[in-house]
Protein backbone atom coordinates (compact mmCIF):
# COMPACT_ATOMS: atom_id res chain seq x y z
CA UNK A 1 0.00 0.00 0.00
CA UNK A 2 2.96 2.73 -1.18
CA UNK A 3 0.68 4.71 -3.30
CA UNK A 4 2.15 7.83 -1.39
CA UNK A 5 4.70 7.52 -4.44
CA UNK A 6 1.82 8.36 -6.93
CA UNK A 7 2.35 11.91 -5.13
CA UNK A 8 6.36 12.06 -3.69
CA UNK A 9 8.90 10.98 -5.07
CA UNK A 10 12.78 10.41 -3.32
CA UNK A 11 15.57 10.97 -5.66
CA UNK A 12 18.37 9.39 -3.26
CA UNK A 13 22.42 9.51 -3.03
CA UNK A 14 24.25 5.65 -3.46
CA UNK A 15 24.13 5.90 0.63
CA UNK A 16 20.78 6.09 0.92
CA UNK A 17 20.46 9.71 1.52
CA UNK A 18 17.37 11.62 0.55
CA UNK A 19 18.92 14.05 -2.09
CA UNK A 20 15.64 15.60 -3.39
CA UNK A 21 12.13 15.51 -3.29
CA UNK A 22 9.29 15.55 -6.04
CA UNK A 23 6.43 16.16 -5.53
CA UNK A 24 2.79 15.72 -8.03
CA UNK A 25 -0.66 17.38 -7.04
CA UNK A 26 -3.12 16.46 -9.28
CA UNK A 27 -5.53 19.57 -10.04
CA UNK A 28 -8.31 18.10 -8.02
CA UNK A 29 -6.50 15.92 -5.29
CA UNK A 30 -8.60 15.63 -2.11
CA UNK A 31 -7.30 13.98 0.48
CA UNK A 32 -10.30 12.54 2.04
CA UNK A 33 -11.42 10.89 -1.26
CA UNK A 34 -7.69 9.84 -2.88
CA UNK A 35 -6.18 8.76 0.79
CA UNK A 36 -8.75 7.55 3.37
CA UNK A 37 -11.37 6.37 0.93
CA UNK A 38 -8.97 4.41 -1.49
CA UNK A 39 -7.73 2.41 1.61
CA UNK A 40 -10.86 1.73 2.56
CA UNK A 41 -11.78 0.60 -1.18
CA UNK A 42 -8.69 -1.56 -1.39
CA UNK A 43 -8.32 -2.72 2.18
CA UNK A 44 -11.09 -1.39 4.43
CA UNK A 45 -10.39 -3.01 7.67
CA UNK A 46 -7.16 -1.85 7.66
CA UNK A 47 -6.49 -0.18 11.19
CA UNK A 48 -6.05 3.20 11.45
CA UNK A 49 -7.10 4.47 14.81
CA UNK A 50 -7.27 3.69 18.40
CA UNK A 51 -8.67 6.18 20.63
CA UNK A 52 -8.89 6.16 24.38
CA UNK A 53 -11.36 8.66 25.73
CA UNK A 54 -11.68 10.60 28.70
CA UNK A 55 -13.42 7.70 30.87
CA UNK A 56 -11.28 4.92 29.37
CA UNK A 57 -12.94 3.79 26.20
CA UNK A 58 -11.19 2.20 24.13
CA UNK A 59 -12.52 2.19 20.05
CA UNK A 60 -10.64 1.22 17.05
CA UNK A 61 -11.39 2.88 14.15
CA UNK A 62 -10.39 0.85 10.51
CA UNK A 63 -9.94 3.10 7.09
CA UNK A 64 -13.85 1.61 6.14
CA UNK A 65 -15.18 2.94 9.16
CA UNK A 66 -13.78 6.66 8.43
CA UNK A 67 -14.92 6.54 4.98
CA UNK A 68 -18.23 5.28 6.55
CA UNK A 69 -18.60 8.08 9.27
CA UNK A 70 -16.91 10.56 7.31
CA UNK A 71 -19.58 10.11 4.84
CA UNK A 72 -22.34 10.15 6.86
CA UNK A 73 -21.06 13.42 8.60
CA UNK A 74 -20.66 15.22 4.76
CA UNK A 75 -24.54 14.14 4.75
CA UNK A 76 -25.06 15.97 7.70
CA UNK A 77 -23.19 18.93 7.16
CA UNK A 78 -24.64 19.29 3.89
CA UNK A 79 -28.21 19.49 5.25
CA UNK A 80 -26.96 22.77 7.56
CA UNK A 81 -25.96 24.34 4.04
CA UNK A 82 -22.14 23.69 5.01
CA UNK A 83 -20.68 22.61 1.15
CA UNK A 84 -17.69 24.43 -0.90
CA UNK A 85 -16.04 26.88 0.35
CA UNK A 86 -17.88 27.07 3.85
CA UNK A 87 -16.26 27.93 7.18
CA UNK A 88 -16.24 25.71 10.32
CA UNK A 89 -14.57 25.89 13.52
CA UNK A 90 -13.85 23.02 15.05
CA UNK A 91 -13.19 22.77 19.15
CA UNK A 92 -13.09 19.35 20.02
CA UNK A 93 -9.37 18.92 22.17
CA UNK A 94 -8.99 14.88 21.22
CA UNK A 95 -12.45 13.80 20.65
CA UNK A 96 -12.25 11.42 17.67
CA UNK A 97 -15.26 13.28 15.92
CA UNK A 98 -12.72 15.74 15.16
CA UNK A 99 -10.78 13.34 12.36
CA UNK A 100 -14.50 12.41 11.38
CA UNK A 101 -15.09 15.80 11.10
CA UNK A 102 -11.92 16.85 9.08
CA UNK A 103 -12.63 14.57 6.71
CA UNK A 104 -15.78 15.42 6.35
CA UNK A 105 -15.43 18.78 5.67
CA UNK A 106 -12.97 17.53 2.97
CA UNK A 107 -14.89 15.80 0.98
CA UNK A 108 -17.28 18.99 1.36
CA UNK A 109 -14.76 21.03 -0.42
CA UNK A 110 -15.04 23.35 2.86
CA UNK A 111 -12.67 25.11 4.80
CA UNK A 112 -11.90 23.55 8.15
CA UNK A 113 -10.79 25.82 11.46
CA UNK A 114 -9.14 23.76 13.54
CA UNK A 115 -9.20 26.15 17.05
CA UNK A 116 -7.92 25.48 20.63
CA UNK A 117 -9.99 25.20 23.32
CA UNK A 118 -7.84 27.20 25.80
CA UNK A 119 -9.08 30.26 23.51
CA UNK A 120 -11.81 32.88 25.34
CA UNK A 121 -15.10 33.77 24.12
CA UNK A 122 -13.81 37.03 22.87
CA UNK A 123 -11.06 34.92 20.32
CA UNK A 124 -13.58 32.68 19.42
CA UNK A 125 -15.59 35.75 18.37
CA UNK A 126 -13.15 37.45 16.12
CA UNK A 127 -12.33 34.24 14.58
CA UNK A 128 -15.64 33.52 13.44
CA UNK A 129 -15.70 37.29 12.15
CA UNK A 130 -12.31 37.43 10.71
CA UNK A 131 -13.17 33.49 8.72
CA UNK A 132 -16.83 34.38 8.33
CA UNK A 133 -17.35 30.84 10.00
CA UNK A 134 -21.06 29.50 8.72
CA UNK A 135 -20.55 26.48 11.61
CA UNK A 136 -19.16 25.63 14.77
CA UNK A 137 -18.24 22.08 16.39
CA UNK A 138 -17.74 22.27 19.59
CA UNK A 139 -16.89 19.78 22.48
CA UNK A 140 -19.34 19.92 26.15
CA UNK A 141 -16.23 20.36 28.12
CA UNK A 142 -14.45 23.01 30.36
CA UNK A 143 -17.23 25.56 29.27
CA UNK A 144 -16.61 25.19 25.92
CA UNK A 145 -20.05 25.49 24.72
CA UNK A 146 -20.45 28.49 26.96
CA UNK A 147 -18.07 30.36 25.28
CA UNK A 148 -19.03 29.47 21.99
CA UNK A 149 -22.60 30.32 22.39
CA UNK A 150 -21.35 33.85 23.83
CA UNK A 151 -19.53 33.83 20.76
CA UNK A 152 -21.83 32.81 18.45
CA UNK A 153 -24.34 35.79 19.80
CA UNK A 154 -26.77 36.96 17.20
CA UNK A 155 -25.12 35.33 14.59
CA UNK A 156 -26.97 33.12 12.18
CA UNK A 157 -24.53 30.02 12.41
CA UNK A 158 -24.96 26.61 13.18
CA UNK A 159 -23.82 25.33 16.33
CA UNK A 160 -23.32 21.73 17.20
CA UNK A 161 -22.55 20.61 20.12
CA UNK A 162 -20.04 16.95 20.76
CA UNK A 163 -20.74 14.10 23.51
CA UNK A 164 -23.33 15.56 25.29
CA UNK A 165 -26.56 18.10 24.34
CA UNK A 166 -26.03 21.95 24.88
CA UNK A 167 -29.77 23.74 25.08
CA UNK A 168 -30.40 25.47 22.06
CA UNK A 169 -27.22 23.61 19.86
CA UNK A 170 -27.37 20.86 17.46
CA UNK A 171 -26.41 17.66 18.73
CA UNK A 172 -23.89 15.32 17.01
CA UNK A 173 -25.56 12.27 17.85
CA UNK A 174 -28.70 12.86 16.33
CA UNK A 175 -27.22 14.79 13.50
CA UNK A 176 -25.19 11.18 12.53
CA UNK A 177 -27.95 9.03 13.41
CA UNK A 178 -30.46 11.39 11.21
CA UNK A 179 -27.78 11.42 8.38
CA UNK A 180 -27.02 7.91 8.47
CA UNK A 181 -31.12 6.69 7.83
CA UNK A 182 -30.19 8.06 4.20
CA UNK A 183 -29.09 4.75 2.35
CA UNK A 184 -27.99 6.78 -1.03
CA UNK A 185 -24.42 6.49 -1.94
CA UNK A 186 -22.22 9.80 -0.87
CA UNK A 187 -20.78 11.17 -4.16
CA UNK A 188 -17.09 13.02 -4.40
CA UNK A 189 -17.48 16.57 -4.42
CA UNK A 190 -15.10 18.41 -6.91
CA UNK A 191 -12.39 20.31 -5.38
CA UNK A 192 -9.03 21.99 -6.64
CA UNK A 193 -6.23 21.97 -5.36
CA UNK A 194 -5.81 25.96 -5.11
CA UNK A 195 -8.22 26.29 -3.01
CA UNK A 196 -8.35 27.19 0.71
CA UNK A 197 -8.68 24.17 2.88
CA UNK A 198 -7.30 25.06 6.32
CA UNK A 199 -7.30 28.39 8.04
CA UNK A 200 -5.13 27.75 11.26
CA UNK A 201 -5.23 31.07 13.59
CA UNK A 202 -1.86 31.87 15.29
CA UNK A 203 -0.13 34.77 16.77
CA UNK A 204 2.16 37.29 15.24
CA UNK A 205 4.70 38.92 16.53
CA UNK A 206 2.20 42.19 17.46
CA UNK A 207 0.50 40.06 19.34
CA UNK A 208 -2.90 40.08 16.83
CA UNK A 209 -4.02 36.84 15.71
CA UNK A 210 -3.36 36.07 11.81
CA UNK A 211 -5.32 33.47 9.81
CA UNK A 212 -2.69 30.93 7.94
CA UNK A 213 -4.65 29.31 5.13
CA UNK A 214 -2.85 26.13 3.64
CA UNK A 215 -4.57 24.59 -0.04
CA UNK A 216 -5.12 21.36 -1.10
CA UNK A 217 -1.47 20.47 -1.60
CA UNK A 218 -0.83 20.64 1.85
CA UNK A 219 -0.74 16.84 3.12
CA UNK A 220 1.15 15.63 0.36
CA UNK A 221 4.29 17.94 2.17
CA UNK A 222 3.63 15.96 5.50
CA UNK A 223 4.57 12.18 3.75
CA UNK A 224 8.14 13.57 4.58
CA UNK A 225 7.28 14.31 8.17
CA UNK A 226 6.38 10.93 8.32
CA UNK A 227 8.79 9.13 6.38
CA UNK A 228 11.84 10.42 7.37
CA UNK A 229 10.75 12.24 10.52
CA UNK A 230 8.92 10.12 12.22
CA UNK A 231 9.91 7.16 10.71
CA UNK A 232 7.31 5.67 10.10
CA UNK A 233 6.57 2.79 8.25
CA UNK A 234 2.97 0.60 7.53
CA UNK A 235 1.18 -0.57 10.18
CA UNK A 236 3.26 1.47 12.49
CA UNK A 237 1.26 2.79 16.20
CA UNK A 238 2.30 6.33 16.36
CA UNK A 239 1.72 8.97 18.81
CA UNK A 240 2.36 12.51 18.81
CA UNK A 241 0.75 14.72 21.95
CA UNK A 242 -1.12 17.85 20.42
CA UNK A 243 -4.20 19.64 21.06
CA UNK A 244 -6.60 19.23 17.30
CA UNK A 245 -6.43 22.85 17.64
CA UNK A 246 -2.64 23.41 16.67
CA UNK A 247 -1.02 22.85 13.39
CA UNK A 248 1.07 19.81 15.19
CA UNK A 249 -1.88 17.44 14.63
CA UNK A 250 -1.93 18.17 10.74
CA UNK A 251 1.72 17.21 11.23
CA UNK A 252 1.68 14.18 13.37
CA UNK A 253 -2.43 12.83 13.85
CA UNK A 254 -3.34 12.94 10.73
CA UNK A 255 -1.92 13.36 6.80
CA UNK A 256 1.56 12.19 6.64
CA UNK A 257 0.71 9.37 9.51
CA UNK A 258 -2.20 8.01 7.28
CA UNK A 259 -0.46 8.96 3.64
CA UNK A 260 1.58 6.09 4.54
CA UNK A 261 -0.85 3.23 6.21
CA UNK A 262 0.24 3.98 10.17
CA UNK A 263 -1.97 3.40 13.13
CA UNK A 264 -2.28 6.55 15.04
CA UNK A 265 -3.08 6.84 18.96
CA UNK A 266 -5.37 9.64 20.04
CA UNK A 267 -5.20 10.02 24.27
CA UNK A 268 -8.45 12.38 24.91
CA UNK A 269 -6.49 13.26 28.31
CA UNK A 270 -7.66 16.12 30.67
CA UNK A 271 -4.80 16.80 32.92
CA UNK A 272 -1.08 15.55 32.11
CA UNK A 273 0.04 12.64 34.15
CA UNK A 274 3.67 11.61 33.36
CA UNK A 275 2.94 8.20 34.90
CA UNK A 276 -0.11 7.93 32.47
CA UNK A 277 1.82 8.42 29.71
CA UNK A 278 4.46 6.41 30.27
CA UNK A 279 1.83 3.28 30.95
CA UNK A 280 0.02 4.19 27.87
CA UNK A 281 3.56 4.64 25.65
CA UNK A 282 4.37 1.09 26.71
CA UNK A 283 1.43 -0.87 26.84
CA UNK A 284 -0.09 -0.27 23.64
CA UNK A 285 3.56 -0.75 22.04
CA UNK A 286 3.69 2.55 20.43
CA UNK A 287 6.44 2.63 17.93
CA UNK A 288 6.85 6.02 17.13
CA UNK A 289 6.47 9.11 19.28
CA UNK A 290 6.88 13.08 18.90
CA UNK A 291 5.83 15.31 21.66
CA UNK A 292 6.58 19.20 22.49
CA UNK A 293 9.97 19.28 25.17
CA UNK A 294 7.81 20.09 27.85
CA UNK A 295 6.33 16.53 28.00
CA UNK A 296 9.59 14.79 27.92
CA UNK A 297 10.79 17.16 30.72
CA UNK A 298 8.08 15.56 32.63
CA UNK A 299 9.06 11.61 31.69
CA UNK A 300 12.49 11.76 32.16
CA UNK A 301 11.88 12.70 36.06
CA UNK A 302 9.70 9.71 36.37
CA UNK A 303 11.82 6.23 36.54
CA UNK A 304 12.19 5.16 32.98
CA UNK A 305 13.64 1.89 33.68
CA UNK A 306 10.30 0.48 35.02
CA UNK A 307 8.69 0.72 31.79
CA UNK A 308 9.32 -1.71 28.29
CA UNK A 309 10.86 0.52 25.30
CA UNK A 310 11.64 -2.63 22.88
CA UNK A 311 8.59 -1.32 20.60
CA UNK A 312 10.00 1.98 20.14
CA UNK A 313 11.71 2.83 17.22
CA UNK A 314 11.77 6.37 17.03
CA UNK A 315 11.20 9.72 19.13
CA UNK A 316 11.08 13.55 17.83
CA UNK A 317 10.22 16.69 19.33
CA UNK A 318 9.68 20.26 17.94
CA UNK A 319 7.88 23.62 19.34
CA UNK A 320 10.81 24.53 21.56
CA UNK A 321 14.50 23.60 21.67
CA UNK A 322 15.32 20.60 23.42
CA UNK A 323 17.27 20.93 26.34
CA UNK A 324 20.14 18.43 25.84
CA UNK A 325 20.09 17.13 29.35
CA UNK A 326 16.64 15.84 28.95
CA UNK A 327 17.02 14.52 25.52
CA UNK A 328 20.00 12.37 26.99
CA UNK A 329 18.15 11.46 30.04
CA UNK A 330 15.49 10.15 27.92
CA UNK A 331 17.90 8.52 25.61
CA UNK A 332 19.99 6.74 28.15
CA UNK A 333 16.89 5.15 29.80
CA UNK A 334 15.03 4.02 26.22
CA UNK A 335 17.99 3.58 23.64
CA UNK A 336 16.18 5.94 21.32
CA UNK A 337 17.51 9.07 20.91
CA UNK A 338 14.90 12.19 20.43
CA UNK A 339 15.45 14.17 17.57
CA UNK A 340 14.65 17.65 16.82
CA UNK A 341 12.26 19.40 14.03
CA UNK A 342 11.37 22.44 13.44
CA UNK A 343 8.71 24.13 11.57
CA UNK A 344 5.67 26.62 11.46
CA UNK A 345 1.73 27.15 11.16
CA UNK A 346 2.43 28.68 7.94
CA UNK A 347 4.96 25.78 6.95
CA UNK A 348 5.18 22.10 7.01
CA UNK A 349 8.66 20.24 8.60
CA UNK A 350 11.54 22.68 7.22
CA UNK A 351 14.56 21.49 9.30
CA UNK A 352 15.24 17.80 11.21
CA UNK A 353 17.40 15.59 11.76
CA UNK A 354 16.03 12.42 9.73
CA UNK A 355 15.19 8.72 11.16
CA UNK A 356 18.93 6.96 11.15
CA UNK A 357 20.79 9.92 11.43
CA UNK A 358 22.86 10.96 14.43
CA UNK A 359 21.28 14.16 15.23
CA UNK A 360 24.50 16.85 16.20
CA UNK A 361 24.62 18.26 19.94
CA UNK A 362 22.32 21.23 19.77
CA UNK A 363 21.10 20.95 16.26
CA UNK A 364 17.78 21.68 14.99
CA UNK A 365 18.80 19.54 12.59
CA UNK A 366 19.40 20.11 8.16
CA UNK A 367 16.82 21.42 5.41
CA UNK A 368 14.09 18.91 4.18
CA UNK A 369 14.49 18.35 0.52
CA UNK A 370 11.33 20.05 0.22
CA UNK A 371 12.55 23.50 0.77
CA UNK A 372 16.03 25.35 -0.11
CA UNK A 373 16.95 26.98 2.89
CA UNK A 374 19.35 29.85 4.02
CA UNK A 375 20.20 32.16 6.79
CA UNK A 376 20.34 35.61 5.36
CA UNK A 377 21.35 39.26 6.92
CA UNK A 378 19.05 42.48 6.81
CA UNK A 379 20.01 42.70 3.65
CA UNK A 380 18.75 39.24 2.58
CA UNK A 381 22.13 38.02 1.39
CA UNK A 382 23.83 35.05 3.12
CA UNK A 383 25.62 35.17 5.83
CA UNK A 384 28.49 32.57 6.33
CA UNK A 385 29.02 29.87 8.14
CA UNK A 386 28.81 30.07 11.54
CA UNK A 387 27.08 33.30 11.38
CA UNK A 388 23.77 34.46 12.80
CA UNK A 389 20.96 35.45 11.02
CA UNK A 390 17.25 34.64 9.72
CA UNK A 391 15.96 31.56 8.53
CA UNK A 392 14.60 32.02 4.91
CA UNK A 393 13.07 29.59 2.52
CA UNK A 394 13.54 30.36 -1.06
CA UNK A 395 11.10 30.13 -4.13
CA UNK A 396 11.85 26.93 -6.23
CA UNK A 397 11.52 27.54 -10.19
CA UNK A 398 10.07 30.61 -9.35
CA UNK A 399 7.25 29.10 -7.14
CA UNK A 400 6.15 28.76 -3.95
CA UNK A 401 7.17 25.49 -2.12
CA UNK A 402 4.81 22.70 -1.58
CA UNK A 403 3.73 23.26 2.38
CA UNK A 404 4.46 26.55 2.68
CA UNK A 405 1.12 28.80 3.07
CA UNK A 406 -0.93 30.73 0.19
CA UNK A 407 -1.98 33.37 2.32
CA UNK A 408 -3.09 35.42 5.23
CA UNK A 409 -6.63 35.67 5.35
CA UNK A 410 -7.76 39.16 4.60
CA UNK A 411 -4.02 40.77 5.30
CA UNK A 412 -2.22 40.35 1.79
CA UNK A 413 -0.15 43.35 3.03
CA UNK A 414 1.32 40.98 5.85
CA UNK A 415 1.65 38.24 3.46
CA UNK A 416 3.45 40.18 0.57
CA UNK A 417 5.99 41.54 3.89
CA UNK A 418 6.17 37.72 4.69
CA UNK A 419 7.80 37.10 1.15
CA UNK A 420 9.43 40.77 0.97
CA UNK A 421 12.57 40.30 -1.47
CA UNK A 422 11.17 37.12 -3.24
CA UNK A 423 12.03 34.76 -0.31
CA UNK A 424 9.67 33.48 2.65
CA UNK A 425 10.80 35.37 5.46
CA UNK A 426 10.20 32.92 9.05
CA UNK A 427 10.67 35.30 11.37
CA UNK A 428 13.23 32.60 13.31
CA UNK A 429 17.22 33.15 13.86
CA UNK A 430 19.77 30.74 13.59
CA UNK A 431 22.89 29.78 12.14
CA UNK A 432 23.86 27.03 10.07
CA UNK A 433 28.13 25.00 10.30
CA UNK A 434 29.70 23.76 7.28
CA UNK A 435 27.94 20.74 6.96
CA UNK A 436 24.53 22.25 6.54
CA UNK A 437 23.38 21.79 10.04
CA UNK A 438 21.29 24.47 11.68
CA UNK A 439 21.32 25.56 14.78
CA UNK A 440 18.52 27.68 16.52
CA UNK A 441 19.16 30.85 18.33
CA UNK A 442 14.76 31.88 18.32
CA UNK A 443 12.38 34.10 17.33
CA UNK A 444 13.56 37.65 16.18
CA UNK A 445 11.60 38.85 18.73
CA UNK A 446 13.10 36.79 21.32
CA UNK A 447 16.72 37.81 20.60
CA UNK A 448 18.16 39.35 23.23
CA UNK A 449 20.58 42.72 22.09
CA UNK A 450 22.65 43.43 24.73
CA UNK A 451 25.50 45.65 25.29
CA UNK A 452 26.73 44.92 21.43
CA UNK A 453 25.80 41.22 22.49
CA UNK A 454 22.78 38.62 20.72
CA UNK A 455 21.56 36.01 22.91
CA UNK A 456 19.49 33.53 22.28
CA UNK A 457 17.33 32.69 24.73
CA UNK A 458 17.19 28.65 24.16
CA UNK A 459 20.60 29.11 25.30
CA UNK A 460 20.13 30.42 28.59
CA UNK A 461 17.15 28.69 29.50
CA UNK A 462 18.94 24.94 28.26
CA UNK A 463 22.09 25.78 30.51
CA UNK A 464 19.77 26.55 33.83
CA UNK A 465 17.96 23.51 33.46
CA UNK A 466 20.62 21.50 33.86
CA UNK A 467 20.64 23.25 37.28
CA UNK A 468 19.14 20.57 39.93
CA UNK A 469 17.13 23.27 41.29
CA UNK A 470 15.42 24.29 38.35
CA UNK A 471 12.27 23.10 37.21
CA UNK A 472 11.13 25.16 34.15
CA UNK A 473 12.05 28.92 32.99
CA UNK A 474 12.11 30.75 30.50
CA UNK A 475 14.63 33.57 29.91
CA UNK A 476 13.75 37.42 28.44
CA UNK A 477 15.21 40.74 27.58
CA UNK A 478 14.73 43.68 30.02
CA UNK A 479 15.07 47.19 29.64
CA UNK A 480 18.08 48.55 30.16
CA UNK A 481 19.17 52.24 30.66
CA UNK A 482 23.01 51.29 29.38
CA UNK A 483 22.85 47.96 27.95
CA UNK A 484 19.81 48.19 25.95
CA UNK A 485 18.46 45.13 27.83
CA UNK A 486 20.10 42.72 30.25
CA UNK A 487 18.83 38.88 30.50
CA UNK A 488 16.37 37.89 32.85
CA UNK A 489 15.35 34.45 33.76
CA UNK A 490 12.27 33.62 35.45
CA UNK A 491 12.64 30.39 37.39
CA UNK A 492 9.92 28.00 38.26
CA UNK A 493 11.71 26.14 41.48
CA UNK A 494 11.87 22.05 42.17
CA UNK A 495 10.52 21.12 45.20
CA UNK A 496 13.05 21.63 47.93
CA UNK A 497 14.72 24.72 46.64
CA UNK A 498 14.09 28.27 48.10
CA UNK A 499 14.59 31.42 45.76
CA UNK A 500 17.22 33.29 48.21
CA UNK A 501 19.59 35.86 46.98
CA UNK A 502 22.02 32.89 47.83
CA UNK A 503 20.26 30.63 44.90
CA UNK A 504 20.47 33.71 43.13
CA UNK A 505 23.97 33.85 43.24
CA UNK A 506 25.02 30.31 42.33
CA UNK A 507 22.90 30.08 39.15
CA UNK A 508 24.13 33.49 37.86
CA UNK A 509 28.07 31.57 38.51
CA UNK A 510 26.44 28.62 37.05
CA UNK A 511 25.96 29.94 33.55
CA UNK A 512 28.93 31.85 33.69
CA UNK A 513 31.04 28.66 33.92
CA UNK A 514 29.06 26.66 31.90
CA UNK A 515 28.20 29.34 29.03
CA UNK A 516 29.71 32.49 27.74
CA UNK A 517 29.99 35.22 30.81
CA UNK A 518 27.90 37.84 28.59
CA UNK A 519 24.68 35.43 28.63
CA UNK A 520 24.44 35.16 32.54
CA UNK A 521 21.07 36.28 33.75
CA UNK A 522 21.45 39.80 35.83
CA UNK A 523 17.88 39.51 36.84
CA UNK A 524 16.33 36.09 38.23
CA UNK A 525 12.60 36.23 39.08
CA UNK A 526 11.18 32.82 41.03
CA UNK A 527 7.41 32.48 39.71
CA UNK A 528 5.10 29.68 40.54
CA UNK A 529 4.21 29.07 36.62
CA UNK A 530 5.11 30.49 33.43
CA UNK A 531 2.81 32.22 30.88
CA UNK A 532 1.70 30.04 28.14
CA UNK A 533 0.21 30.38 24.45
CA UNK A 534 -2.88 28.45 23.28
CA UNK A 535 -0.62 25.66 21.76
CA UNK A 536 1.67 25.30 24.93
CA UNK A 537 4.73 27.34 23.92
CA UNK A 538 6.14 29.54 26.95
CA UNK A 539 4.87 33.04 25.89
CA UNK A 540 7.99 34.98 26.50
CA UNK A 541 6.37 38.00 24.82
CA UNK A 542 3.95 38.49 27.76
CA UNK A 543 6.73 38.21 30.56
CA UNK A 544 8.12 41.19 28.27
CA UNK A 545 4.74 43.11 28.31
CA UNK A 546 4.30 42.63 32.19
CA UNK A 547 8.67 43.78 32.30
CA UNK A 548 8.20 46.74 29.90
CA UNK A 549 4.73 48.06 31.41
CA UNK A 550 6.25 47.89 34.95
CA UNK A 551 9.22 49.44 33.68
CA UNK A 552 7.34 52.60 32.44
CA UNK A 553 5.84 53.19 35.85
CA UNK A 554 9.51 53.53 37.45
CA UNK A 555 10.32 56.02 35.19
Amino acid sequence: MDFYKEYYHEILSEDGTVMRIETQVPPHFNFAYDVIDRFAEECSDKPAMVHIALDGTFTRFSFGDLKRLSDTAAKAFSELGIGRGTAVMLLLKRRYEFWISMLALHKLGAIAVPTSHMVSAEDIAERIKTADVKAVICVRSEHICEKVEEAANRREIAVISVGEKYDGFLFWDELMTQASADQTEWKRVQTDAADPMLYYFTSGTDGTPKAVIHDWSYPIAHIYTAKRWHGIEDGDLHLTVADSGWAKTAWGKLYGQWFLGARILVYDYDRFYAGEFLALLTAYKVNTFCAPPTIYKYLVLEDLSDYDWSHLKCATTAGEPMPESVAGKFAEATGVTVRDGFGQTETALQICTPAGDVPVPGSIGKASPLYDIAVVNETCEPVPAGEEGELVILPRNGKRPIGVFCGYLNDTGRYEEAWRGGIYHTGDRARRDGAGHFFFVGRTDDVIKSSGYRIGPSEVEDLLLQHPSVASCAVTGYPSKTRGMVVKASIVLRDGYTGDPALTTELQEFVKTHGAIYKYPRIIAYVDSLPHTSNGKINRAAIREADAAAASKCR
